[in-house]
């Protein structure tokens, strides 16, 4: 019965330890996450390649080849924030991501007019706003209200073989990510 005692207290110090090894380790584990990576690769509102082109350190990591992607932060306590990329490229998706890496939306070029990128995220109070009277210039964007204020925008395009890369690649370098005051 001893024997049993002794095990069961080295084992909750033990985990005791751990525990608090975990909890020291938090803050420097949580400063790596796609947020910071994003911060120091550019400012808000600016599209930066997920993958690194030349041999640097990427941002991200991408999880699939034969995709490239760019993110940009965005903050719509500013402004609503507009996403677009001229031409068309053999599939693209678009996904919004929380700060802590929750996907809040996602659509890609077959829900998209013509397969072209023009997508608006706005609060509820922006998109009452915007509903009041719609700028010409939005009339063919996506208009998706999210629930946040602060995220991430990423674009996916997808590189069916090497001769695509050139066009995908110019795709993703010319999108952008404005932002727009009511």
């Amino acid at each position: 019965m001893r024997k049993l005692f002794y095990a069961v207290l080295v084992g909750l110090v033990g985990a005791g330890i751990i525990h608090i090894l975990v909890l020291m380790m938090v803050p420097d584990l949580s400063e790596r996450d796609a947020w910071s990576r994003l911060a120091m690769a550019s400012g808000l509102y600016r599209m930066s390649a997920l993958e690194a082109e030349t041999g640097g350190q990427p941002v991200v990591k991408s999880v699939d080849p034969l995709f490239l992607a760019a993110a940009c932060r965005f903050d719509l306590a500013d402004g609503m924030v507009q996403v677009k990329a001229p031409g068309t490229v053999p599939f693209w998706s678009m996904s919004i991501y929380n700060r802590n890496g929750h996907n809040i939306y996602s659509l890609n070029d077959h829900s998209a007019t013509n397969g072209r990128l023009d997508l608006v995220a706005l609060t509820p109070a922006q998109m009452l706003e915007i509903r009041r009277q719609m700028p010409e210039d939005l009339d063919t964007a996506i208009l998706v209200e999210t629930p946040i204020t602060q995220g991430i925008l990423v674009v996916r395009a997808f590189v069916p073989d090497e001769s695509w890369r050139p066009a995908v690649t110019r795709f993703l370098e010319q999108s952008s990510c404005l932002l727009k005051v009511l």
